[in-house]
């Protein structure tokens, strides 16, 4: 039983947090192998950056050593792959999406002394490197590139609209548990556009252990519901959802479906 809180999240490292929820996803998920891995990585590491003194260059080195000679990156050609919110199979392909790379840059950053913070910004992870009584640095983790202040408008223009307007809450640090939550929800999408439902649903049902009652996720449970034949139990999630939020787009359509799902059911009997 997965019983984690978020002050149990804040207390561990980002990457350990998603190994365990990868986990409770996926019982097959490799965590010792990764835990493994990544001190492994983190040897490897202190044993390349040893004859380094100056803290900034010691700093590029790793993101060379990362991003060129281990050959960590962005998966480009299968952005949306489940895999790529999994940490053992990231290690592993070594490819992947912002927050999963950058959940495995960020353990060894820190572990190797070097100031570096989460932001879940609107438009995907990103890693925040403050050196001291210095403006803060912004690192996209999918290729390790740094990020302008104005590449940074522009993400977010082209997210939000054009009147949208960068602000200090945007690029302030993210504790754990909201990034595990946004971490859930694009695994969740994942398996959904495979069609991997019984991996969804625990994806939902983990989702509802932190928010109850959330009537998006219950929906979101009755849409799973409803592709794995269990009509009953969905028409119940979307009536629940009906009820809880009236003036959504999607209620008549809901509608539509929970008095289809009755009449099969009475079918049935």
């Amino acid at each position: 039983m997965f019983e984690l809180y978020d002050e149990d999240f804040d207390a561990m490292e980002l990457v350990e947090g998603a190994l365990l929820l990868n986990r409770a996803v996926n019982p097959k998920t490799r965590v010792e192998w990764a835990e493994s891995e990544l001190k492994r990585l983190l040897q490897e590491a202190e044993l390349a950056l040893i004859s380094e003194l100056n803290e900034k260059r010691r700093f590029e080195a790793l993101l060379r050593l990362f991003f060129f000679d281990w050959g960590f990156g962005g998966d480009r050609e299968h952005y949306f792959d489940s895999k790529n919110g999994f940490i053992d199979k990231v290690l592993e392909s070594r490819r992947g999406i912002p927050v999963s790379l950058g959940a495995i840059f960020l353990y060894l950053s820190r572990k190797l002394g070097f100031p570096v913070k989460a932001v879940a910004f609107p438009t995907q992870f990103l890693l925040k490197l403050e050196w001291y009584n210095e403006k803060p640095i912004y690192i996209d983790p999918f290729n390790g590139d740094y990020v302008s202040e104005h590449t940074l408008r522009g993400w977010l223009i082209g997210h939000k609209g054009p009147f949208a307007k960068l602000t200090s809450d945007d690029l302030s640090e993210a504790d754990n548990p909201t990034i595990i939550g946004r971490w859930l929800a694009l695994l969740k999408g994942a398996l959904l556009r495979e069609e991997d439902f019984a991996l969804a649903l625990k994806c939902t049902d983990l989702a509802l252990m932190f928010v109850p009652d959330d009537p998006y996720e219950i929906r979101d449970r009755g849409y799973i519901y409803q592709r794995l034949d269990c009509h009953q139990v969905a028409a119940s999630d979307f009536q629940y959802f009906v009820e809880q939020c009236p003036d959504d787009p999607a209620i008549e359509l809901l509608k539509s479906q929970i008095n289809m799902m009755n009449e099969t059911q009475v079918v049935l009997h």
